[in-house]
């Protein structure tokens, strides 16, 4: 199959380094636009390579990198000429997604730049520049393919075309549906956590550290290890109970117990910068008492035996018993990452582990297994093996839509490399003496 075009986002911008007769000084790669390429792009890409695998021909991969970087200043240049702005709240989740990463990883922003030789504001300043390459250039991709489509007799052709060597194994993957039942917490239990929240809330305006009792206190495993600390968030980032509450208070200041689908928090402010907020949090999750998880567990494990015995179906008892948003469909259970209804092994011995659904006989249901939800709450459920599809080579009957995917992507592809082509031509691009002789394989550069 050909070679694809790998369109990559530049790891670190620097500024425009440029003699005044616009002829190329040291350091510059590349010139597009009015936009460069700097030699140490290419050098730390190469030494990414070589960490991940052998390089064979060092040359020939510096030039291959260089045409992924001037790709990607193309479509920064066309954004640019295009007037598309990457807005704040879109820049800011990820930068302080990353500053946030790093002072996690050393502990403070001293030893941050004795390890990295740059100062926090110096990384701030990378990073912001990296993100907006990014997002800009994801951004001017997304306009010139979004038209792009495939017909059903494409794809049929996409596969005919493949030599029958190159076609993919295709693992062994199934089809579930399940019976949840979450029990109710009980209204005690909402009291006793809102109670515990209001004495540590107390606490903390008579003068104790919020971080500490976060750290001591706080069921959220990701925060409480930093205090409650979330760093800075916009609006959009967290739910909305929690937001709303975060975004009204002043910097030191405690909000009043918050309950989301998560539990029960108590939030202070720690600083607002522009449109975002750093705050900390203690969270308590209220618990299902055992009586109520044990009748959870053996109401699921009658409407088995009642399923086997044929009084009722799979699809009924999930639309009468079932508490979560797949009963109106029966139970069936949709894999995020596709949108199919289909799971490979490795996908459910991670969201099914305790129910060894790869070993079970097609239409067999599982005894009734404890699991934690995505909002960490406890519950039950059983779960019916429905039909298993064997590891086969790819065929267009049983894999259309990863064909279908496949030929899109080819599809969409090709459009950037003629887009490529055209756009190199009419754009200022002067390359460096030592990268003259690189051959590229989608841009007509010399």
């Amino acid at each position: 199959m050909k070679k694809t075009i790998i369109i990559v986002a530049l790891m670190s911008i620097c500024s425009i380094t440029m003699a005044q007769n616009g002829t190329l000084v040291d350091g510059v790669a590349a010139i597009v636009g009015k936009n460069i390429v700097k030699y140490s792009d290419v050098e730390r890409s190469l030494a990414q390579m070589r960490m991940r695998s052998t390089v064979t021909d060092a040359q020939a991969t510096r030039c291959a990198i260089l045409e992924n970087l001037i790709l990607t200043q193309l479509l920064v240049h066309k954004g640019e000429v295009d007037s598309i702005e990457v807005s704040e709240d879109k820049v800011k989740p990820y930068l302080e997604y990353y500053l946030n990463s790093d002072l996690q990883q050393y502990g403070s922003k001293e030893a941050l730049r004795e390890a990295t030789g740059f100062s926090y504001d110096e990384l701030k300043e990378q990073y912001d520049r990296m993100i907006r390459v990014n997002l800009l250039s994801r951004e001017v991709e997304y306009k010139i393919t979004e038209g792009v489509k495939v017909t059903p007799a494409e794809v049929t052709k996409f596969f005919n075309e493949l030599p029958a060597d190159s076609l993919p194994m295709m693992p062994e993957k199934y089809e579930i549906s399940e019976i949840v039942i979450q029990p109710v917490i009980s209204e005690a239990e909402r009291d006793r956590v809102r109670a515990q929240l209001a004495e540590l809330r107390e606490r903390v305006i008579k003068g104790e550290s919020f971080s500490m009792l976060a750290t001591l206190y706080s069921q959220d495993p990701g925060s409480a290890r930093k205090g409650g600390e979330l760093g800075f968030f916009s609006r959009g980032q967290m739910v909305a109970e929690f937001e709303s509450a975060a975004f009204a208070l002043k910097p030191g200041e405690v909000s009043p117990i918050i309950e989301t689908q998560f539990g029960f928090h108590i939030i202070q402010l720690i600083e607002r910068r522009g449109n975002t907020v750093n705050a900390r949090h203690i969270l308590i999750i209220p618990k299902v008492s055992t009586e109520d998880m044990l009748h959870a567990r053996m109401t699921l494990d009658s409407l088995a035996t009642e399923i086997r015995d044929g009084k009722i179906s799979f699809e009924d008892a999930a639309k009468q018993y079932s508490t979560v948003d797949n009963a109106k469909q029966g139970g069936t259970v949709t894999n995020p990452n596709d949108g199919s209804n289909r799971f490979d092994a490795e996908v459910l011995k991670q969201s099914y582990f305790a129910v060894g659904i790869p070993g079970m006989d097609v239409g067999a249901i599982s005894p009734a297994t404890a699991f934690k939800n995505e909002d960490n709450r406890d519950a039950y459920r059983i779960v019916r093996l429905n039909r298993k599809y064997p590891a086969h080579k790819a065929n267009l009957v049983d894999d259309y839509d990863n064909i279908y995917n496949a030929a899109l992507v080819t599809a969409k592809q090709k459009h950037m490399r003629e887009w490529a082509r055209k756009q190199a031509q009419k754009t200022y691009i002067r390359l460096a003496d030592e990268f003259k002789d690189c051959v590229f394989e989608n841009l007509n550069i010399k």
